[in-house]
């Protein structure tokens, strides 16, 4: 693995799955693998479990990780091709990348979308450039459409799940909900979500929300779409809720329905369904109390699992640069 900014940069999926797992058991067996190596964690936009988890798990392999949190403590990054840097910017992406590729043995980039201009925001220009420029693997840790790390982190929450409570002969049941929320939010995390199950193969994949919320269709190939939630809902093993705004209206807020917040009741028709989130969550907005404290709640357990997946990347990135 050269980089890691989408499913396309995983060979086997299952197995990158299987790889987190086997660290949750043994979180230091590699502990040699990054010795006297170095990761630099940038961040364009505020973080927690990322932020954390990719330390913890820098540190389990043996890297000395440093975080450098651009917005806030670096000068402004120009990313345009021909620029002239007679605004805001500071520094050219072609001048401060070069520079943190001879600091760093690996670089991991958070970036958000504008939610303002979608041609922008789909071309991946910042992570794109870091790729170009850096001349170090690349890790997203959140790009402006995708969330890989948080993907694969689900997809081993998911299989962790199934090792503990198998189904009988069939594939599990995955849906992917939209909930409503009090802002617009990027598509990144559904996206990447429908986009690594997909890959996966291992479940059949609804994905259910109002008209008008419909993701890009590269991403959701594969899923059934279905507009009734109810109708969804039902004979689910696993509910994933997350709020988008539109991407063909892009950025708006089309529908802030309440009904669609997951609740016991609502939960009723699904197969003892196990509920996931990304976090943040907005209490009693996205996600209601009874369900996030409930037993069907996979939340904390799934944030846990960050750690397991960006150690199994990072691993991944480690080995092949050998």
């Amino acid at each position: 693995m050269k980089h890691f900014i989408s499913v396309s940069d995983v060979g086997n999926v299952s197995a990158l799955v299987a790889k987190a797992l086997q660290y949750k058991l043994s979180p230091y067996a590699d502990l040699h693998l990054g010795r006297g190596k170095r990761i630099g964690l940038l961040f364009l936009n505020p973080s927690l479990r990322t932020r954390l988890s990719s330390q913890v798990a820098a540190s389990n392999l043996g890297m000395e990780a440093i975080v450098f949190n651009v917005d806030k403590e670096g000068w402004a990054l120009e990313f345009q091709e021909g620029a002239v840097m007679n605004g805001t910017t500071v520094e050219h992406i072609k001048d401060a990348a070069p520079v943190l590729g001879q600091y760093f043995d690996v670089l991991a980039i958070r970036t958000f979308p504008s939610l303002k201009n979608r041609e922008e925001d789909y071309s991946e220009l910042f992570i794109k450039q870091f790729i170009r420029f850096a001349g170090v693997p690349v890790v997203s840790l959140e790009s402006a459409t995708l969330h890989p790390l948080q993907s694969l982190t689900d997809l081993v929450t998911i299989q962790e799940s199934l090792v503990e409570h198998p189904l009988q002969g069939k594939k599990p049941k995955v849906v992917l909900t939209w909930a409503p929320h009090i802002k617009p939010l990027p598509q990144c995390v559904a996206n990447s979500f429908a986009e690594w199950v997909n890959a996966w193969g291992g479940a059949e994949f609804v994905i259910t929300h109002p008209k008008g919320y419909e993701l890009d269709e590269k991403f959701t190939k594969g899923a059934t779409i279905e507009y009734d939630q109810q109708k969804a809902l039902a004979e689910a093993d696993f509910v994933y809720v997350k709020n988008w705004s539109s991407y063909q209206q892009y950025g708006q807020v089309l529908c802030s329905d309440k009904n669609w917040m997951l609740t016991n009741q609502s939960l009723q028709s699904t197969n003892i369904a196990k509920v996931m989130h990304c976090l943040p969550v907005r209490r009693n907005i996205e996600l209601s109390d009874e369900i996030l404290d409930g037993e069907n709640s996979l939340v904390t357990r799934q944030a846990g699992n960050r750690v397991w997946a960006a150690q199994a990347v990072l691993a991944e990135i480690l080995n092949a640069c050998k």
